[in-house]
């Protein structure tokens, strides 16, 4: 008898699968995800006492004021109960993912709560002029603070701002990207300089690009206040957010695409412009967005550089031109409440505009790495057909394969 049927003789051993200990060793099942029920009536049941705890120490025990400070005491004394009883049902490693949980998912409720509330805040204020339509026909050339809601509008100061902001970023996207790629593609001293004063750029107070752009082109050139120098004013205040939110995003994208590249023979511009443009597609849009919401609340740079008027110009090289920020401000500083709700009304359209913005840049850099668009599917369809063509009538081999195959 061989080996190998003495090893087919034996008897195979079973697998035996260990059962779950019984007795006092014996633990429940726990869910890994998901909302349990206990996690309902721990958090329903902090939120209930710490309100209740704080609103007696405001109250009765001390002298406290302030919305804020009840604010942050209930949820500091929330966060307290919540652990007390999370301890009470689970050990030390399950109670701190729990607290953490709560916190994080706390201070995110928290955080939209005040977005939602400033959105609220602005159109509740400015709504009886939105509603109105020659606030986005007409400008405030002729109209008085005094008048009636009916008259006068903002149409002037979209125009200003559109075309204000679109100067800037025409100058600030091409630049900042042109930075970012030779920040990460060229190493060296002077790449490490830029870097630092580009990180320096960053925290630049907006007032001294304001006052860069006067001391220059009005003063020294003698230009006037147009928007063309506010639209270079903004320029410089976002070129060093662009350049740092596109450097970071380009340390993101894989080396290992970058690596097949150039080991496909390709040079390294066709490799920056084919793999990593494309792969930081998304992240590029949200840099640009990044900066363009920066610009577009601006109003010190602004003001100094183009200053304000009532009257509609289209013309960015003459003349003062207006802007939504700057507008919002000079209306809700009147004491008559028409010009008051003007200017949130102004506040608002502003407030419209980035999320247009934002929606946009999502419809823009949404895809993610690698994904066509329908019309990229399209082409790259109809490539590809070509290509059939094109080897199988020029291929011999292909030609002779297929005359052989014929009947």
């Amino acid at each position: 008898m061989t080996v190998l049927d003495r090893t087919a003789a034996e008897p195979t051993a079973a697998t035996v699968v260990p059962g779950r200990p019984g007795g006092s060793n014996a633990q429940p099942r726990r869910r890994t995800s998901g909302l349990r029920r206990t996690d309902v009536y721990a958090v329903t049941g902090a939120l209930a006492a710490g309100a209740a705890f704080t609103l007696v120490l405001w109250t009765q025990l001390g002298p406290f004021t302030g919305v804020l400070g009840w604010v942050v005491t209930t949820w500091s004394v929330v966060v307290v109960f919540y652990a007390v009883l999370v301890s009470l049902d689970e050990n030390r490693a399950a109670m701190r993912d729990r607290i953490s949980a709560f916190v994080v998912h706390s201070l995110a409720a928290v955080l939209l709560a005040a977005l939602f509330f400033v959105l609220g805040y602005t159109l509740s204020r400015g709504w009886r002029a939105i509603i109105h339509l020659n606030f986005y026909t007409q400008d405030v050339s002729s109209t008085l603070a005094t008048d009636p809601l009916t008259k006068g509008g903002v149409l002037h100061a979209i125009y200003g701002t559109l075309i204000e902001l679109g100067i800037a970023l025409g100058f600030a996207v091409p630049l900042g990207l042109l930075a970012a790629v030779y920040l990460h593609e060229v190493p060296g001293r002077f790449t490490r300089f830029i870097r630092t004063v580009v990180e320096a750029m960053t925290a630049l107070p907006d007032i001294i690009a304001g006052l860069f752009i006067y001391a220059t082109l009005i003063l020294i050139f003698h230009w006037g206040p147009s928007g063309f120098a506010a639209a270079c004013a903004l320029s410089v205040t976002i070129l060093p957010i662009i350049i740092r939110a596109s450097d970071v995003v380009f340390r993101l994208v894989p080396g290992s695409l970058k690596e097949a590249s150039l080991a496909l023979g390709a040079s390294r511009w066709r490799t920056t412009w084919n793999v990593l443009l494309p792969t930081a597609r998304s992240g590029l849009a949200t840099a640009v967005i990044l900066g363009a919401a920066r610009a577009i609340g601006e109003t010190a740079p602004v003001l100094l550089t183009a200053g304000a008027t009532g009257y509609m110009n289209l013309d960015p090289f003459r003349g003062a031109m207006m802007s939504l920020p700057l507008l919002a401000y000079t209306q809700v500083q009147s004491p008559e409440p028409n010009e008051i709700a003007r200017g949130f009304g102004t506040a608002s359209v502003l407030l419209i505009l980035v999320v247009l913005l934002f929606i946009v840049a999502r419809a823009i850099g949404g895809r993610g790495p690698g994904e066509l668009t329908r019309r990229g599917r399209r082409r790259r369809a109809a490539a590809s057909e070509r290509d059939v063509r094109r080897m199988t009538r020029t291929d011999p081999t292909t030609v002779a394969s297929r005359e052989e195959a014929a009947p």
